[in-house]
C-alpha cells in the first residue's frame, strides 16, 4: 500500500530575522539570527530543533508564535502567510501556537493560584462562564498529573517539576494546535526530565498534539523526536529521522552535539506511520 504524505501544519519557507544596530565582529555584515531556515511539521508531529547556545532556535520559536517579527520570508499556518498578518490578525492566531519556557515562573503570575493560572487564558477568550472554566481548568490540572486538591495553592507552592506541569497545562487548556517547547526540560534534573518527557508523550497521543520541541539535548531530542534538525549559526544545516542524525551524522554542528551525548546507549524515538 502508498503511503500518503501528510499536509504540513506549519510550513516555514525561507526565515530571515536580522537585528538592526547588531553586527558581526570584525565586520560590517549585520548579524542574522536566522537565515534561510525552511521546514515542515505535519500533524501530530514532533520535529526537535538541536544547537548550541546562540544557534537560533528561541528566535526561530519568537517567530513562529507571532511574538518577534522576521525580517522576510514565509510561515504558514491554518493556510496563512502569518508573517503578512497585521496585529489584529494575529491576536487570532496566537492562541493556537502555545509556547512552554525553560522557566515556569517566569510565565506564571505569583500571585494566581493555579486554578486562577489555568482560568486566565479561557477568561481572556471568553471560553464559558466561571462553572465552565473551572472545571475546564480542573480536568487539564489532573490531565498533566497534579490533583484537583492543588488548585488553590500558589506558584511557589509547587515543585520545579509541579510548576512545569502546571505551565504545560496552561499552554494546552486552549487547545493549541502547535505546541512550543523552547528548553521546558533544561532546567529540571534527569529523573524529573524524564518525567516530563513521557508526560509529553502521553499529552500528544491523548490531544492528537503537534510539537516544535526546542533543545541543546540531542539525547532528549532523538528521545521525543519524529525528525530531528540541527541549527547552527541561524541555519538549518542537517534535518533527519533521529536514527541518522545520532549515527550518521554529516555536519560539524551534529557532530559536536552526537559527541557531546554522555555515553552511548540512546534509543531514537520509533518511526510512527504517517
Amino acid at each position: 500500500m502508498r503511503c500518503t504524505r501528510m499536509p504540513s501544519l506549519i510550513q516555514v519557507e525561507h526565515l530571515v530575522k536580522r537585528y538592526s544596530g547588531r553586527r558581526v565582529p570584525g565586520s560590517r555584515e549585520v548579524m542574522s539570527a536566522l537565515n534561510d531556515v525552511s521546514f515542515s511539521l505535519a500533524p501530530g508531529r514532533t520535529l526537535a530543533l538541536v544547537g548550541e547556545s546562540g544557534s537560533g532556535k528561541s528566535t526561530l520559536a519568537l517567530c513562529l508564535a507571532g511574538l518577534e517579527r522576521p525580517t522576510s520570508g514565509r510561515i504558514w499556518f491554518g493556510g496563512r502567510d502569518i508573517v503578512a498578518l497585521d496585529e489584529k490578525e494575529l491576536r487570532t492566531v496566537r492562541p493556537q501556537i502555545q509556547l512552554v519556557f525553560q522557566d515556569p515562573v517566569s510565565s506564571l503570575n505569583p500571585r494566581f493560584t493555579a486554578l486562577e493560572i489555568l482560568r486566565e487564558p479561557l477568561i481572556v477568550q471568553r471560553s464559558g462562564g466561571r462553572r465552565e472554566t473551572s472545571e475546564s481548568a480542573l480536568a487539564m490540572l489532573e490531565s498533566v498529573g497534579l490533583s484537583r486538591e492543588m488548585a488553590s495553592r500558589g506558584v511557589g507552592e509547587f515543585s520545579g517539576g509541579q510548576r512545569q506541569r502546571l505551565a504545560i497545562a496552561r499552554a494546552l487548556s486552549l487547545a493549541p494546535k502547535l505546541v512550543i517547547l523552547d528548553e521546558a526540560l533544561s532546567a529540571l534534573d534527569c529523573s524529573v526530565q524524564a518525567q516530563i518527557a513521557n508526560l509529553l508523550l502521553e499529552l500528544q497521543s491523548s490531544f492528537a498534539l503537534t510539537y516544535l520541541f526546542i533543545t541543546h539535548d540531542l539525547a532528549m531530542a532523538a528521545h521525543l523526536g519524529d525528525e530531528i534538525a540541527v541549527m547552527d549559526r541561524g541555519r538549518v544545516v542537517e534535518q533527519g529521522v533521529p536514527e541518522k542524525i545520532l549515527h550518521t551524522p554529516e555536519q560539524e554542528a551534529t557532530r559536536r552535539l552526537v559527541a557531546a551525548i554522555p555515553g552511548s546507549n540512546v534509543t531514537p524515538r520509533l518511526p510512527r506511520a504517517l
